[in-house]
């Protein structure tokens, strides 16, 4: 009987394996847009985030989501909840820097204005170079 829990454990420690394995390979970068898909310089009053699924470096899909009423702190924690794992933006605030990495997402500051899918495709082959944040509080 022990052995059989053993074998039962060790298929799922190969499981969650292959599972992070996958998880590698999987991006949800989102990009803070206005109403024609460009980046928005300021993040936390944006229109729109365009949320890509990206799998092995590619844009798989992508989907354009209302943000909630902007407050301190708030966006963040949503995007967080949606796994996104990185976002492209122009400027943003050090506290969200930090709620953002505290969530376990990257954050990368100082993209230039163009369109998102340009800039995700840009960011994944690293073609794109990120500025100084643009935002000071």
């Amino acid at each position: 009987m022990v052995k059989d829990d053993k074998s039962c454990c060790s298929g799922s420690t190969i499981f969650l394996i292959i599972e992070n394995k996958k998880r590698k390979n999987m991006k949800k970068i989102a990009v803070p847009t206005d109403n024609s898909g460009v980046l928005d310089g300021h993040f936390g009053h944006c229109k729109f985030f365009t949320i890509f699924n990206v799998q092995d470096g590619q844009i798989a899909s992508e989907e354009k989501v209302v943000p909630p009423p902007h407050e301190p702190g708030l966006l963040p924690r949503w995007l967080a909840e949606k796994n996104v794992t990185d976002i492209l933006a122009g400027g943003m605030g050090n506290r969200a820097i930090q709620i953002f990495n505290q969530n376990g997402v990257n954050v990368f500051v100082g993209a230039p204005k163009m369109n998102a899918a340009e800039l995700v495709n840009g960011f994944l082959d690293q073609t794109v170079k990120f500025a100084a944040n643009y935002c000071d509080h």
